[in-house]
């Protein structure tokens, strides 16, 4: 019987009818099965105050890693992780943390702070995470760029040979900065910090539409200068007001300087990290446009708000405090930032200019030695100088360039060693002079060659000069041309220089240019037309 049933059930199989999928079925999963998942470690606040979040659950994340938040209402709110313990992880928010409350997921993105760069960049005003400000569309996709990245090595830098003019007479020949350099400016609130780098921005524009004329026209109809054509600039506005960064942009845009400026902006109404992490963005961007071998300038306006900032991080994720309360690595919050810039050679710079504000001149206090240890030199501003019309006003005295003459040209070298030593001499008798009622001839002599040149180094903002100009300038009034001239007939004098110097081609002009230092010809010849113009003056 077994047999005859095999042969029965071979014959005749039973078969099984399966019952038919659904199409919309077979559609669903065709798209399973196309679907790639991803594994995101997620973590809960377990507190949150004063933007300040602890968080558990992220036992991979890393220093400086962007975290995001999301409440139940789904509004995500960025972060990002400072402080790594043992249990918990300390996250500082960017964005409003009332959203938030204690048991809100938190998840990694596995990404370092960064922020784009590109050439797209100039004449943009963005936020320390590269969100525009400026109402002038979204910015194409890119590549992100590391906010923190380490400062180029010693075998890799090169010498500061060369100037990064200013336009503003008392720097360049005074306190000359070189492309590569880091020179602060410090002074008290209200005393003219901003605008030296704000005319800095203006000139660097003003030599690029001059080396612009003069090769299209092939002839030296205006002061180009012995400097190289001007850098693209940087400026990071860090605690500032809003209204204040926007009267600044507009500036800029009518001089048309913003084409070649980037603005990063964390003003006083955003959060402290945003102000912590604004000149890290902003020197990441700078050293793009560095690396693309473009001179660069960068601007951190100021530092003295960004350690404030840092100090309140610090504090809210329970760090111990050192000295004013702030933390012992602020030293280090500003080294690793103003050791990026550097002259790496053949045109590849990034210059510094760091501001820092100082308490009723006090320049012994904690972050201004701090940022004067670190930087090549300093610019004083004194509130007194400037109360008295003295503007910009630098205190000669106190102000230095570690830098020093490698970052001038020959013909201002020639000039400006002179000035210096006539600016001390008058320094010095003017202390005396006010207890002294009556003085020699050779004292008197002194005091009034040195208020000539302070008056020759006064200078209106906006109204910067090219390097020629400044040496026929400083030419006449450390050679004593101008001394029988009013302090009035003075500004006259300089006035007149500068319309005809831009206006018209004169021989020892193109020698300045053409050479970077002037001959006995050209001397006799600038010699001749001081004078001619001195009593031009006086005849009038």
């Amino acid at each position: 019987m077994t047999n005859i049933l095999k042969k029965k059930l071979k014959q005749n199989p039973v078969t099984r009818k399966r019952k038919a999928v659904p199409s919309g079925l077979k559609t669903l999963l065709r798209r399973f099965k196309k679907l790639k998942f991803e594994y995101v470690e997620c973590g809960r606040i377990d507190s949150i105050a004063d933007g300040i979040a602890r968080v558990y659950g992220l036992d991979g994340v890393q220093a400086g890693e962007l975290l995001e938040f999301v409440p139940k209402s789904g509004q995500v709110v960025r972060g990002m992780a400072l402080n790594l313990e043992k249990q918990f992880v300390g996250a500082v928010l960017f964005g409003n943390d009332a959203v938030l409350k204690e048991g809100d997921f938190s998840r990694r993105t596995k990404s370092i702070i960064s922020v784009p760069a590109g050439l797209f960049l100039r004449g943009r005003v963005l936020d320390p995470l590269g969100q525009p400000l400026d109402n002038k569309g979204a910015l194409p996709a890119t590549k992100q760029e590391l906010i923190e990245r380490k400062a180029p090595g010693i075998q890799l830098r090169a010498r500061i040979d060369s100037p990064m003019a200013t336009g503003i007479r008392a720097v360049d020949s005074l306190v000359p900065i070189g492309n590569g350099q880091r020179e602060l400016i410090i002074g008290d609130r209200q005393t003219g910090k901003t605008a030296i780098a704000v005319d800095t921005i203006i000139h660097q524009t003003t030599l690029r539409q001059l080396e612009a004329d003069y090769v299209s026209s092939k002839t030296v109809n205006s002061c180009i200068g012995a400097e190289k054509a001007g850098s693209t600039c940087v400026y990071v506005a860090i605690g500032q007001k809003r209204s204040s960064v926007a009267q600044l942009a507009k500036k800029l845009e009518e001089v048309n300087a913003m084409p070649w400026t980037v603005i990063i902006a964390a003003t006083a109404s955003d959060s402290a990290p945003l102000q912590f992490l604004a000149p890290y963005a902003g020197c990441t961007i700078a050293e793009y446009f560095r690396d693309i071998g473009e001179p660069t300038v960068i601007i951190y306006d100021d530092l003295s708000k960004q350690a404030v900032a840092y100090r309140q991080l610090s504090l809210l994720l329970r760090r111990p405090p050192g000295r004013e309360a702030y933390p012992g690595d602020v030293f280090y919050c500003h080294s690793r930032l103003l050791e990026r810039a550097a002259n790496m050679g053949k045109g590849y710079s990034l210059t510094a200019l760091p501001i820092i504000e100082t308490q009723a001149g006090d320049l012994s206090a904690y972050i201004p030695t701090n940022v004067i240890s670190i930087t090549d030199g300093q610019c004083a501003l004194e509130a007194d100088l400037f109360f008295k019309g003295i503007r910009p006003a630098i205190n000669v005295g106190l102000s230095v360039s570690r830098v020093g003459s490698a970052a001038q040209i020959k013909a201002m070298k020639r000039v400006a060693g002179q000035l210096k030593l006539l600016l001390a001499q008058y320094r010095e008798n003017a202390a005396f002079a006010q207890f002294a009622s009556d003085l020699d001839a050779s004292t008197k002599k002194v005091l009034e060659r040195g208020e000539r040149l302070t008056q020759i180094l006064k200078q209106d903002q906006f109204a910067t000069t090219s390097t020629p100009i400044q040496v026929v300038m400083l030419y006449a009034g450390s050679k004593g041309y101008l001394d029988i001239l009013s302090l009035d007939q003075i500004n006259q004098f300089m006035s007149l220089v500068v319309n005809d110097l831009t206006t018209y081609s004169w021989p020892f002009v193109e020698t300045i240019i053409a050479t970077k230092d002037f001959d006995s010809d050209a001397e006799s010849s600038m010699q001749e037309y001081i004078t001619d113009m001195v009593h031009y003056i006086q005849s009038n």
